[in-house]
């Protein structure tokens, strides 16, 4: 099982594991009712933030996946509908399914449309970092790189 950390802009960093989580307030029991055709269960970030005691100066949440390889600084005022999937029947979310972590919009605009897209839509999420201003964003910045990103997605 993994830990999800949220740390920076904070009152309290915070380590959560699969249990943690689905101990929080804020649980979305049926994933497909925010965005048809996805599985498993989620909590609201909302949850998460409150746990940790977000402090007011933070602007942005940067997402970061467990190997470092990507990250998404996106602006929190659009984030008010945003989940952490976790939970996939009665487990953890597999790995295949980019668990056991997994941030989602259910909302998100198309890639590269705005800074609150898909692409933000984080597989393998480990740490919430929230900041004042944007932080590292290692998103495609062209159709040929998002075109690589897209081809090795299996959901």
């Amino acid at each position: 099982m993994g830990i999800l950390r949220l740390e920076g802009e904070v009152e309290r960093p915070t380590e959560l594991a699969f249990e943690d989580l689905a101990g929080l307030p804020g649980q979305v029991h049926d994933l497909s009712e925010l965005v048809p055709g996805r599985e498993g269960r989620a909590v609201k970030l909302a949850s998460l933030l409150d746990r940790a005691g977000l402090r007011g100066v933070a602007t942005h949440a940067t997402l970061a996946s467990s190997d470092g390889a990507f990250a998404a600084s996106v602006p929190l005022d659009g984030l008010a509908d945003a989940v952490i999937v976790y939970r996939d029947g009665d487990g953890a979310l597999p790995e295949r399914r980019g668990g056991p972590f997994r941030f989602l919009i259910p909302e998100g605009g198309a890639c590269a449309s705005a800074e609150i897209d898909q692409c933000a839509n984080v597989k393998f999420l480990a740490t919430i970092r929230l900041t004042v201003g944007r932080a590292e964003d290692t998103r495609p910045t062209n159709p040929t790189e998002h075109a690589s990103l897209h081809s090795h997605e299996e959901d």
